[in-house]
């Protein structure tokens, strides 16, 4: 967030400005259905140590503070019975044609049908051209693997396609996106789906 707006869209988008958009009405279907949510950030900003000169300092920094919580290991870890849903845009341009929704989990019980529940979902609701299949989550993601949590990763569609980046800074956009999201997690929470 803030100075560190994360993928970038043709037009100057940034991913963290739609990620804390879709995160926010997630947040209020979720409490509507009684779940109890923590964000990590309610505004765009960039949680750094104060005087660094440098974009590359405070993006250190910033991965240091929020990987010790600031601590989101530790925020996620301390709540009894966590699940983590990490909201995010996706960015290749070198292929500006890729588009749509993915999953990822991390190799926590249950992240793996959590996530194929979300990616059942995604398919038909914002993935109408081709379907795209749920991943684990690569060693590299600090955060997604080091939680005690399942966790999954949403990657809601990819900035660097035009068309794309314009519906992912639609409000109403935001609400499918958040509502598939939900009614996912809720259709697992009730054991539908967690085989």
């Amino acid at each position: 967030g803030g100075q560190d707006g994360g993928a970038v869209a043709g037009d100057g988008t940034e991913e963290s400005r739609i990620n804390l958009a879709i995160s926010l009405q997630l947040e209020q279907l979720l409490r509507f259905a009684g779940v109890r949510t923590e964000l990590t950030r309610r505004e765009d900003v960039m949680v750094c140590d104060p005087g660094l000169e440098t974009m590359r300092q405070r993006k250190v920094s910033e991965l240091h503070n929020r990987a010790s919580f600031v601590n989101r290991v530790a925020l996620v870890n301390e709540l009894p019975g966590a699940v983590l849903l990490s909201i995010h845009q996706n960015s290749l341009p070198s292929s500006p044609v890729t588009h749509g929704a993915q999953t990822f989990w991390n190799r926590q019980e249950g992240a793996e049908a959590l996530a194929r529940t979300l990616q059942a979902g995604l398919n038909p609701a914002v993935n109408t051209h081709r379907a795209k299949e749920p991943k684990q989550i690569p060693d590299s993601i600090y955060l997604m693997n080091h939680v005690d949590a399942p966790a999954v990763l949403v990657e809601c569609g990819f900035l660097s396609n035009r068309e794309e980046a314009a519906r992912l800074q639609q409000e109403d956009y935001h609400k499918t996106l958040a509502t598939v999201i939900a009614a996912g997690y809720l259709r697992w929470m009730a054991g539908e789906d967690r085989k």
